[in-house]
């Protein structure tokens, strides 16, 4: 393992101002999922004493959902590794992604879905995707 603490004071103030949740791209994609007619938990665990937690939980759907940052996440398309302590960088990022699939796997492994939209990804689209995972809605009864 490396250790978990950045090289400069500065670096790790930084990192720790960082947002867990509510994030920009969070709260445009529960705002049009709830637009949608869609209801959901925020920021919640969908394991019971797995130290992991979703951005937006659908507990009778099984799915949890993942808004993940191009930098933290280390996105292919966007991501990049900061031009000092380059070492640290690509291990702290390696193991993120690492944590990511291993959520993936341990949710997977419980019967749950999981959707990971990544934080440039068009709102539409990342709704989209969280719908059809989520299949279709049970015909509104009427009297």
């Amino acid at each position: 393992m490396f250790p978990l603490t950045p090289s400069s004071p500065a670096t790790r103030a930084r990192m720790q101002t960082q947002r867990r949740r509510d994030t920009r791209p969070e709260l445009a994609l529960r705002q049009e999922l709830h637009r949608r007619g869609r209801r959901f938990f925020v920021d919640r665990a969908p394991l019971r004493g797995v130290r992991r937690r979703a951005d937006l939980v659908f507990p009778r759907h099984r799915l949890a959902v993942f808004v993940d940052g191009c930098f933290w996440h280390a996105c292919p398309e966007h991501g990049r590794v900061p031009r000092s302590n380059v070492d640290w960088w690509r291990k702290k990022l390696a193991g993120n992604a690492a944590r990511d699939r291993d959520t993936d796997e341990q949710l997977a492994a419980e019967g749950w879905r999981v959707v990971r939209v990544w934080e440039h990804e068009p709102l539409d689209a990342a709704a989209g995707r969280v719908e059809i995972a989520l299949g279709p809605r049970p015909p509104v009864q009427t009297r």
